[in-house]
């Protein structure tokens, strides 16, 4: 097992897999400065057919990896305090970190980060490279779409669906649908201009 990308994300993922007990091999990231973080050896080359996970905050840069490794095996990984339902599913390359709670009937896509002490009720659908940052709440049958970053501490009232390739800045509260490929802030969230993928 790799991490891909040598940051403190993850370190963070370092902790998890410690507490799934999952053994971790090492870390690669293209910076050839950097020689080892907590103890664990970065190179700049992945070994063919490894097990990795992309430990790169960025939604736009871990698709742009998922998509150069994708003849790699993918892992996932939930910290061992991580409440997770048995009706939801969480798709390859995910991420969650500790405290978090996944509710009944969510869909969690690939390479997405649902961060610290998030909370995602049930029916929740998250597009593929979402990112939940931390203490962020999304109510029953929520929808984010592909690649959306949603801001530290947000509320999403229930049913509302938030685009693709969106930015929800830290602390909104929102209560409307947010279209694709939009910066929205704000309690009421409120759109603020259009931005590009």
């Amino acid at each position: 097992m790799y991490l891909y990308g040598a940051s403190g994300h993850a370190k963070v993922i370092i902790d998890i897999l410690k507490s799934q007990n999952k053994e971790l091999n090492g870390l690669v990231d293209d910076n050839e400065a950097i020689k080892e973080i907590v103890g664990y050896p970065v190179s700049q080359t992945l070994p063919d057919n490894s097990s990795v996970i992309i430990s790169i905050g960025a939604n736009k840069t871990r698709k742009e990896v998922a998509e150069k490794l994708e003849h790699n095996k993918f892992e996932t990984a939930v910290h061992s305090s991580v409440i997770v339902s048995e009706y939801s599913t969480i798709k390859e390359g995910t991420v969650v970190m500790q405290g978090a709670i996944i509710q009944s009937s969510c869909k969690i896509g690939k390479h997405c980060i649902i961060n610290t002490g998030a909370s995602v009720d049930h029916d929740c659908n998250i597009g593929d490279y979402v990112h939940i940052s931390p203490q962020s709440i999304l109510c029953g049958d929520v929808t984010i779409g592909e690649g959306t970053w949603i801001g530290a501490g947000t509320t999403i009232t229930p049913g509302v669906t938030i685009g693709k390739w969106c930015v929800i800045g830290a602390g909104s509260v929102v209560t409307k649908d947010i279209p694709d490929n939009r910066l929205a802030v704000g309690n009421r969230c409120k759109i603020i201009k259009e931005i590009n993928k």
